[in-house]
């Protein structure tokens, strides 16, 4: 489309030569448009047809063209951002793998430390009571230290924790392996938030979303690993506590080695962003005045949006559920198949495994179609029918079917989460990322506190079908919530159109500040 064409099909103009120049008209309305002699056209438009807001791009129409670009805004991907990216899953495993590692084998740290099966599950409760209330402290200090600060101390409180958890090899020491747990928490605050701000900041538009699934990906490997290899590495020696605490020793110790290890790489390789930004959308960011961003009027911001209020309870609800199967996986499976802790420990990897795979496809689809709003509703509504399945086959007694039953619930409920991520940035943006990210990972641990709860105790009195029951019933409303959700893709907006004050117009616009005058030149 040359020049010109747009605003012609916005106005039309009355009287034209073959060639393109305008004429001046008969009438009064014509009045406005005047033929200059140095071939270029000068045209008076009515103010209110250039300030009439365009709709956002429909997700059917998201497709991100092959040939855009801005020449005013300068934009660049680095090598660098692999690394970053790489650096940042890693960390986020070893945190992952210290919040299940008790959980899945329940039972034997219960008779170790002499504790309750509730005491046990609230050294993964406390991940989540931790998050909720440090989780503003941490997105403000995202938005006004930087990426570089929050993955530092993200990364050595990490260290931190772990270390902590080699003192506390003994049956009396409860309470410093609680500390410990109490400490990696914290240091989850400053991870989950950061993997849709990692990849805004650091990838270009065309690979933001499976940046994000993958950054997501080493948060669910460490789960994965956490479900494999504490049931290997600390057997059931019931007859033997000596043997036990050398075996969970082993455990604590090599955690803490690999910790440190990322740790030193996370000093010398994250960066809070590149010299120059990766796509548009990051590009009119930043350069906007600093001075002008409010951390309060963001929050404000975000609740006074209703599709991200939507958003909020619908990934709560989902993510929660995530989090009260995994802690509870145990307890589900030891009632059915007494004496299966190994195998519980492979049901939950293939639980996790399948949903890295469904992780990573989801960001493809999304980086390839923008469709965020179909997507995850496609996704909900499979990971309710996975989570009936696996409910009423569990007691069936072949844990083949528990397997496949598991791997199909894992795909889609894990599968969910980067999804969840992007469609919040995509319906915030210009709000910081980490903000909402933020937010949705706060509520997220509200539900999987309530859940992990109450599915807990209904375990326990009734079995774990009526627990599974609670958590389908949930899934099912989260279902009608997502369905309820607006899709405005406000971040694809920018990326794909030229920039004019911070808001998505047509590429065929100048980029110039509007006025009542626009000048174009002749294309001929």
């Amino acid at each position: 489309m040359v020049a010109g064409e747009f605003l012609q099909e916005q106005h039309v103009l009355p009287d034209s030569t073959p060639d393109g120049s305008v004429t001046e008209g008969n009438t009064e309305e014509d009045s406005g448009y005047k033929e200059l002699s140095n071939g270029s056209v000068h045209i008076t438009l009515d103010p209110k047809v250039l300030e009439q807001e365009l709709p956002p791009p429909d997700e059917k129409e998201a497709m991100l063209p092959g040939e855009q670009n801005n020449e005013a805004l300068e934009t660049r991907l680095y090598w660098r951002r692999f690394a970053v990216l790489g650096v940042f899953s890693l960390y986020s495993l070893v945190n992952a793998f210290q919040w299940i590692q008790y959980s899945i084998i329940t039972n034997i740290f219960m008779d170790y430390y002499n504790v309750s099966s509730i005491a046990i599950d609230w050294l993964s409760v406390v991940y989540m009571v931790a998050y909720v209330p440090l989780i503003f402290p941490a997105t403000w200090l995202l938005d006004k230290k930087g990426l570089r600060m929050t993955a530092l101390l993200g990364a050595g409180l990490n260290v931190l924790g772990a270390w902590v958890k080699c003192a506390s090899v003994g049956p009396g020491l409860f309470w410093v392996t609680m500390t410990a747990q109490i400490i990696c928490s914290v240091a989850q605050v400053f991870i989950l938030g950061l993997p849709s701000r990692i990849a805004s900041v650091w990838f270009g538009p065309r690979e933001v979303s499976t940046a994000c699934a993958t950054a997501v990906l080493g948060n669910q490997l460490g789960v994965a690993i956490g479900f494999l290899l504490p049931p290997v590495l600390v057997p059931n020696t019931a007859d033997d506590k000596d043997l036990m605490g050398h075996n969970i020793s082993i455990m604590f110790y090599g955690t803490a080695g690999v910790s440190t290890l990322l740790f030193l790489l996370t000093i010398f390789v994250i960066k809070d962003r590149p010299p120059l930004p990766p796509s548009k959308a990051q590009a009119v960011l930043s350069t906007g005045p600093a001075e002008d961003y409010s951390y309060k009027k963001s929050i404000i911001n975000l609740f006074k949006n209703k599709p991200f209020i939507l958003l909020l309870i619908s990934y709560g609800i989902m993510t929660g559920s995530f989090y009260s199967v995994s802690t509870l996986l145990n307890q589900m499976i030891i009632t059915h198949y007494p004496g299966e802790e190994l195998n519980t420990g492979r049901i939950g990897l293939t639980l996790v495994v399948a949903g890295m795979f469904g992780s990573i496809l989801c960001g493809i689809w999304l980086d390839r179609t923008k469709t965020y709003k179909l997507t995850t509703l496609i996704v909900y509504i499979l990971s309710f029918i996975g989570m009936v399945v696996f409910t009423f086959t569990l007691s069936l007694g072949n844990l083949l079917v528990i397997f496949f039953t598991a791997g199909v619930l894992g795909f889609f409920m894990t599968g969910y989460l980067p999804i969840g991520f992007e469609f919040g940035v995509e319906i915030t943006y210009p709000e910081s990322e980490g903000t909402s990210s933020g937010l949705l990972n706060a509520f997220a641990q509200v539900f999987g506190i309530i859940f992990t709860l109450i599915q807990g105790q209904l375990t326990t009195d009734y079995g774990p079908l009526s627990g599974n029951i609670f958590l389908c019933a949930w899934i099912l409303l989260g279902i009608v919530l997502t369905a309820l959700i607006k899709s405005d893709l406000k971040r694809h907006g920018v990326n794909v159109s030229d920039i004019n004050k911070g808001q998505a117009v047509p590429t065929e616009l100048p980029s110039e500040k509007v006025s009542s005058d626009v000048k174009l030149e002749s294309s001929i």
